[in-house]
């Protein structure tokens, strides 16, 4: 099992040594500058890749704390722990480049728009996630709590999701209707970046998972001595 798993970190992680370079060429060489936003538009390929990373972390957090709770294996624990710590770290950096996409096109740094608010409202939830497992002593209990806060927790993220057209907002709405509201050059360069920040994802999170998986048998033999 070791060895199929290492086997498909081999794959992805080679993938993205070729996918993770042609996203950068993508963004600073192929793609063309807005009219009108100009050069800084070239942080949107990055925004939105985080962006969709950070809610693909959240559903995994979801999917494992709800198979934690149904099977009470430790190992979809572990995944949902790896999962928030990365969908954290991803959350960070959407409302990092997310400013400084909006400072010279809105002329402010931050404000209170429906897809802003409920994206650090979905950072904060999180951040209390991690720190709710640092609170409790025993490992089950920890996990039972975490679980349930995860699952709760990702209500915000459809929220998040659907804010910009539930609600009067001044953020862009890339997929409308009639298709991706972009340039062809603009599209492809989304998605070959989206493509390199998901194995990106991957591969932290597999390699996060190896020392939950770790951590949790150190913490085995601690408890048994």
């Amino acid at each position: 099992m070791a060895q199929k798993n290492g086997l498909w970190f081999k794959l992805i992680a080679g993938l993205a040594f070729v996918v993770m370079p042609l996203a950068l060429w993508c963004i600073f060489v192929y793609v063309p500058s807005e009219k009108v936003m100009g050069v800084v538009q070239r942080i949107f390929d990055l925004h939105v890749a985080l962006g969709m990373n950070t809610m693909l972390a959240f559903t995994v957090v979801f999917v494992a704390s709800i198979l934690y709770l149904w099977r009470g294996d430790e190992k979809f624990d572990i995944v949902a722990h790896a999962a928030a710590e990365l969908g954290v770290v991803f959350c960070s950096l959407v409302l990092i480049t997310g400013p400084i996409w909006a400072k010279p096109i809105w002329g402010v740094w931050w404000t209170w728009d429906a897809r802003l608010t409920t994206t650090l409202i979905l950072w904060l939830i999180y951040v209390a996630y991690l720190m709710l497992r640092t609170a409790a002593q025993d490992s089950t209990q920890r996990a039972r709590f975490c679980a349930v806060f995860g699952i709760i927790g990702y209500v915000d993220v459809p929220i998040v999701y659907f804010s910009i057209h539930w609600w009067r907002t001044i953020h862009p709405v890339v997929m409308k209707s009639s298709g991706i509201a972009m340039a062809p050059e603009m599209v492809r360069t989304m998605w070959v970046s989206m493509l390199a920040m998901g194995l990106l994802f991957i591969i932290l999170l597999m390699l996060r998972i190896r020392v939950g998986q770790l951590r949790y048998t150190l913490e085995k033999i601690k408890h048994s001595l």
